[in-house]
C-alpha cells in the first residue's frame, strides 16, 4: 500500500460545510489550515458584521474540527506569522512543514479560483482541487443547458431544476398546485396584520474579536452591537434559524415576501442567506426541511407561501451563480448603460429627507441586512435612475451585507438590478416609480415628498427620476415587448410636462444630497 503524501488542505472562509467529504476516512497525513487575511477584508470595504460573523464562524468551524481530532491550522487577523496574504502563507507554511500535497475546494469567487490556479503552477508539490459539494448544480451546468439557445430566461432553468430533483412535483412532468410559479400571489403589503414572529436571533458577546480587529487597524462600515450580535455563526445556530423559519414564518413568507415596513426589519424573510453563503448550511436541506415541514401542515400552509420560498433557492440563486461563471471575468466589467455617477453619500450614513431610502440604508448599516425588494426597488432602483456606475453599487453591495460574496452579488447588481449587462439575467429593467413603493410599503406615509406628485418641489423624486429614465432610453427599449406599455405612456406626454420631468430629474441627479 502507497504510502500517503503529508496533506495540506486549504478550507476558505465560505467553505464550512460540516458535510463534505473531506472529513472522512484516515485522516492522520492531513492538515486544514484556514485564515483570517488582510486580503479578505481589504479589497471592499465591508460591514463590520459581515467581517464579525465571517471570522467568528470560521473559528467556530475550526473548533468543530479539533474537537473531532483533526489537525488544524488557525491564523488569526493578528498573528504574527500571518502574512495577510493567501499564496504567501500557504507557500511558507509548505516550506516550514514540509507538506508534500496541497489540496483546495473550488472557490466561488472567480478572484479566488484565479489566484489559486496561479498558486498550484508555482508550487512544486502536488496539487488537487475538489467540488465544494454545495450547489446543486455545476459550475457550468447552466451553460451547457442553455448551448445554443438565444435568451436565458430564470424560469426554464427553474422548471428544469424542479422535475431533475423531484422538488413539489405531482409527477414527473406537472407541478404540485398545478402552477410552476406562484409569484403572482407573493406580492401583498403588510398593513400590521398578521402579527410577524420576533426573528430567531441571537445575542452573543463579540467584544473581544472586535478589539482584534480594531487592534488589526480593518477599515469597516455599519455599526454592531457587540453584546448582542444577532447573526448564527455555527451549524447549531443555522439549523436552529432554519427550524423556526419552518414552524414560525413560513405560514405567510409568499404572501408577504415583496412587502415593506417601517417598523419590521425582517418580517416573515428566513435570514438562512449567510448561513447557505457560508455552507453552514446546503441548499439541499433548506429545501427538504421547508418541503417536508409544508407536507406536514397543509392543512395551514398554502402551497404559494413554500413555492415563492423554493424559487428563490433552486431558481434564482443557483441562476445567478450559473451566470456568473459563464459570463465572468468580462462581466464585472459591464455597463451597458454606460452610467458614469457616484454612488449619492448617504448611502453612508442614511441622511436623506427620503422615508424609502432612509429606511432601506438604515436598515442595512445597522443590521448588515435588507431583503431582496429594498435592494432591488429601493436602494438599487435610485442608483439605476440616477445613473450611478455599476462599479459604484458592486463596491457598495458588497461591503455592506453580511451575506455578499461576489458570486451572488455582482449578478443581482449588475444584472438584476442595474441593468449594467443589456439584459442577460433581466428581460427588462427592474426600475419604478413612486407608485410602486407606495403600493408594496408604508414608506411614502409621513415622508417628506409626497408620492401623487411628479415634478414639483415636494414631489417624490423616483416619479420624475422614472420617466426620466424612460425618456432617456427609450430608443435602447423599443424593441423589448416588455417596455411596450410603459414607453406607449410616456409617447403621451406632452412636451411641456417632459420638460418639467427632465428639469427636476436633472436638479435630482446632479444633486442628490439635497434629496
Amino acid at each position: 500500500m502507497a504510502e500517503k503524501l503529508k496533506t495540506l488542505r486549504l478550507i476558505l472562509g465560505d467553505q464550512l460545510n460540516h458535510k463534505h467529504s473531506w472529513y472522512n476516512g484516515d485522516q492522520d497525513h492531513i492538515t486544514y489550515l484556514i485564515m483570517e487575511m488582510r486580503q479578505e477584508t481589504d479589497y471592499v470595504t465591508h460591514h463590520i458584521q459581515k467581517v464579525i460573523g465571517f471570522f467568528s464562524a470560521m473559528r467556530n468551524f475550526a473548533d468543530y474540527l479539533s474537537e473531532r481530532d483533526h489537525t488544524v491550522i488557525y491564523y488569526r487577523i493578528n498573528d504574527k506569522e500571518n502574512q495577510q496574504d493567501l499564496k504567501k502563507n500557504i507557500k511558507e507554511l509548505i516550506s516550514d512543514k514540509g507538506f508534500e500535497k496541497f489540496e483546495y475546494q473550488l472557490p466561488d469567487e472567480y478572484r479566488l479560483d484565479e489566484q489559486l490556479k496561479e498558486l498550484t503552477k508555482e508550487l512544486e508539490i502536488e496539487t488537487q482541487n475538489y467540488d465544494t459539494e454545495h450547489f446543486l448544480t455545476g459550475r457550468d451546468e447552466l451553460t451547457k443547458i442553455y448551448e445554443g439557445k438565444k435568451q436565458l430566461t430564470m424560469e426554464y432553468f427553474y422548471r428544469h431544476l424542479r422535475k431533475k430533483f423531484k422538488v413539489l412535483m405531482e409527477t414527473d412532468s406537472n407541478p404540485e398546485g398545478g402552477k410552476w410559479n406562484f409569484d403572482k400571489s407573493n406580492r401583498k403589503k403588510w398593513k400590521g396584520e398578521p402579527e410577524i414572529p420576533h426573528e430567531r436571533g441571537f445575542r452573543k458577546d463579540v467584544s473581544d474579536l472586535n478589539r482584534e480587529l480594531e487592534k488589526a487597524g480593518i477599515s469597516t462600515i455599519g455599526t454592531v452591537e457587540e453584546k448582542n450580535f444577532n447573526w448564527p455563526t455555527s451549524r447549531e445556530d443555522s439549523l436552529s434559524v432554519l427550524n423556526y423559519f419552518c414552524k414560525n414564518l413560513l405560514v405567510h413568507f409568499g404572501d408577504y415576501q415583496d412587502a415593506l415596513h417601517t417598523d419590521e426589519e425582517y418580517l416573515f424573510h428566513s435570514r438562512l442567506s449567510f448561513s447557505m453563503n457560508t455552507k453552514m448550511l446546503s441548499p439541499k436541506e433548506v429545501i427538504d426541511s421547508v418541503i417536508d415541514h409544508y407536507y406536514e401542515n397543509k392543512d395551514e400552509i398554502d402551497i404559494s407561501q413554500v413555492e415563492g420560498f423554493v424559487r428563490q433557492i433552486l431558481g434564482w440563486r443557483e441562476y445567478m451563480r450559473g451566470i456568473y461563471w459563464k459570463e465572468m471575468p468580462g462581466y464585472r466589467k459591464s455597463n451597458k448603460l454606460r452610467n458614469q455617477n457616484e454612488l449619492p453619500p448617504f448611502y453612508w450614513d442614511a441622511k436623506t429627507k427620503m422615508n424609502c431610502l432612509h429606511h432601506s440604508i438604515k436598515n442595512s448599516l445597522e443590521n448588515a441586512y435588507a431583503h431582496h425588494i429594498q435592494r432591488l426597488m429601493i436602494t438599487g432602483n435610485f442608483a439605476l435612475l440616477t445613473e450611478t456606475h455599476p462599479d459604484e453599487v458592486d463596491r457598495w453591495y458588497l461591503g455592506i451585507y453580511i451575506d455578499a460574496i461576489e458570486w451572488v452579488e455582482i449578478t443581482n447588481t449588475r444584472g438584476m438590478s442595474q441593468f449594467a449587462d443589456g439584459g442577460i439575467v433581466a428581460t427588462k429593467p427592474y426600475v419604478s416609480s413612486g407608485s410602486y413603493i407606495n403600493k408594496m410599503s408604508n414608506y411614502c406615509k409621513g415622508c417628506h415628498y409626497k408620492v401623487s406628485k411628479k415634478t414639483e418641489e415636494d414631489a417624490c423624486p423616483f416619479n420624475s427620476l422614472y420617466w426620466n429614465f424612460l425618456d432617456s432610453n427609450q430608443e435602447r427599449f423599443r424593441d423589448n415587448q416588455r417596455m411596450n406599455m410603459m414607453l406607449s405612456l410616456l409617447d403621451k406626454k406632452d412636451s411641456e410636462e417632459m420638460e418639467k420631468i427632465r428639469s427636476r430629474a436633472k436638479k435630482i441627479i446632479d444633486n442628490p444630497s439635497d434629496f
